[in-house]
């Protein structure tokens, strides 16, 4: 993948009502590139792409008793990075397939001790629980905790990374990413396995039929310094440059909010670290602009109380679902919807299209596989049935419930 730097330089989106009209009306982004809208010539790229990479042996097909390596939706995510240049592409997903593959990935997410993945998920953005008016879901940023005192034990922890019982853990020798990132993209690993899925499942949206894919930030940058930003610098920049290069087109929008009068110098740094593409997305936003053209994109009940909105929501909470995804979740436990779990999540499909909420990672040194929700897109599903359903799938008996009463409590005791 060729260095941002060296590309063309990208136009920054203003805030002028003409680019928010714009915009607004939906002519960039999703969902153009986007399943169910593509073009001609776009549905044809995407078959290319897919004979390329099974002829790389980096996909596999859908057989009659196995699901595709890769999804439409993560292919078209390369291929939307690469302005639908199969070639270029191909490249930048083999690099990704060989970064995986070194750097365990999937293990990470899967194996992470608990602790160590909220440890790491209270420094990064995180999803509200809402969404915007696309279905897109909504994070928040707030970079002055990132101080030097915070950044330096967070480097002493992450370099300690526990990864539960798995002995498939130990990296190879090929792995370049330090562990201080790798943390972080078992961020990225829920966002593409958890909070993705959960809103692509939900039909109250313009498009209900089309995946979702992407992700809006809300990245306030009150109360940063220029020293701040400049110790921050070297970190932000590897995990831009890491997350740009291995989960492309994952972020939409980007509203950075409380920009201090020496940020034209900071975003002279920033700019180099993401693709043209995403820095056409990001809104640069004074105080007296944050609510209205926040609500351009999000409604007013999904907006944190702090930016103007009604939603009773800061920085560190755990999600608080809308009306609409409480609809259909039905959760393991009692009071569940009040006390999101800790940890990592992926669903595992269940019976008659439910998909069954499973918590992994590890406490201890022992791997979590507990059940906690299921998610019927039609309706509320009963829990009993959530859990036959997942036993029904081959190989799912394993993944049922292990935890006593007090450790699931345990796992679900809220965020400090």
């Amino acid at each position: 993948m060729a260095n941002s730097a060296d590309r063309p330089p990208a136009t920054r989106v203003r805030t002028t009502d003409s680019a928010r009209n714009m915009l607004a009306a939906g002519e960039f982004g999703y969902p153009v590139g986007h399943l169910g809208h593509l073009t001609e010539q776009q549905q044809d790229s995407l078959v290319e792409f897919k004979t390329l990479c099974e002829e790389k042996g980096l996909f596999k097909p859908a057989t009659d008793h196995n699901q595709s390596s890769h999804d439409d939706v993560t292919l078209l995510r390369f291929l939307r990075a690469r302005r639908f240049v199969v070639q270029d592409a191909l490249q930048q997903f083999s690099d990704t397939e060989k970064w995986r593959e070194a750097n365990l990935i999937g293990d990470l997410y899967d194996n992470i001790d608990i602790a160590d993945y909220e440890e790491t998920r209270k420094l990064y953005p995180q999803w509200t629980g809402r969404r915007d008016k696309r279905g897109i879901p909504v994070y928040v940023f707030e970079v002055a905790p990132l101080n030097s005192k915070t950044m330096s034990a967070y480097a002493k922890s992450s370099a300690k990374t526990s990864v539960g019982s798995s002995h498939h853990m130990q990296a190879p020798n090929n792995a370049t990413t330090p562990p201080r990132l790798l943390r972080l993209f078992a961020l990225y690993e829920n966002l593409i396995q958890f909070i993705m899925p959960l809103c692509s499942n939900l039909r109250d949206r313009q498009h209900p039929t089309t995946p979702i894919s992407q992700s809006n930030n809300i990245v306030d940058i009150s109360g940063v310094g220029l020293k701040q930003f400049w110790n921050l610098r070297s970190h932000m920049q590897d995990a831009s440059t890491l997350a740009t290069a291995h989960y492309p087109e994952t972020l939409d929008r980007i509203f950075i909010i409380g920009a201090p009068s020496f940020f034209p110098t900071v975003w002279g740094w920033i700019k180099r670290w993401f693709d043209p593409i995403t820095t056409s997305k990001i809104f640069i936003l004074a105080p007296h602009e944050a609510y209205k053209t926040l609500s351009t994109f999000i409604e007013p009940e999904n907006i944190p109380k702090k930016y103007g909105g009604k939603l009773d929501y800061d920085f560190g909470m755990p999600p608080i679902l809308d009306p609409a995804e409480e609809q259909h979740i039905t959760w393991a436990f009692p009071d569940a919807q009040q006390r999101w779990p800790l940890g990592p999540l992926r669903w595992i499909p269940g019976k008659d299209g439910t998909l069954v909420a499973l918590a992994v990672g590890s406490k201890g040194g022992k791997d979590r596989r507990e059940v906690v929700a299921t998610l019927h897109p039609d309706g509320k599903a009963d829990f009993a049935q959530t859990q036959a359903s997942a036993a029904m799938n081959e190989g799912m008996e394993k993944l049922l419930p292990t935890q006593s009463k007090e450790e699931r409590e345990d796992l679900t005791n809220g965020h400090t």
